[in-house]
């Protein structure tokens, strides 16, 4: 996977550099089979009925047309996808935090196919915290799930989507 996301070249010194490229060979690797890459929005008819998610997100990214998944931090509302979500002070992040404190690339929140969740710090200097405890590895996120970078507080949701409409026709 070559996602413009996970380069290293905006760390200073190599041992940074490594931490961080650790970091994004072990994200890499949990994406796996049941994850399709954060870039493409295309899923097989077995997902989403051949639809397509359209980019960019709408303000809640609807997942195999049942569960929505976003972050939320007060009143702003961050629409999640399925595959590699990232979160960080970069613009080009999947969510951008302003914070000078959250690092450019913080953390990582996966989204699989099978409606696993999983939170990833990427090697950042503050540490991602999750409900409280900083947390040493890759950890499975819940409904309800309060991310902390830094000062700022997210909380991670899944909500249940609306049903589709059904329109009938009128018999002439």
């Amino acid at each position: 996977m070559s996602d413009p996301r996970l380069h290293s070249l905006h760390l200073e010194g190599q041992p940074r550099r490594d931490t961080f490229r650790a970091a994004r060979q072990a994200l890499q690797a949990a994406c796996g089979s049941h994850t399709v890459a954060g870039d493409v929005r295309q899923l097989d008819d077995d997902h989403l009925g051949a639809s397509t998610l359209a980019a960019p997100a709408p303000v809640v990214s609807l997942i195999a047309g049942r569960f929505a998944y976003y972050l939320k931090d007060g009143t702003n509302v961050y629409p999640l996808h399925l595959g590699m979500n990232s979160v960080g002070r970069l613009p080009d992040n999947d969510v951008v935090v302003r914070d000078e404190c959250v690092s450019r690339r913080h953390c990582a929140i996966l989204i699989h196919s099978d409606m696993r969740c999983e939170l990833h710090d990427v090697a950042s200097k503050n540490g991602t915290v999750l409900n409280g405890k900083k947390i040493p590895a890759p950890t499975r996120l819940q409904s309800g799930d309060q991310i902390t970078l830094c000062n700022r507080r997210l909380t991670f949701h899944i909500a249940e989507a609306a049903p589709e409409p059904i329109i009938v026709q009128a018999a002439s």
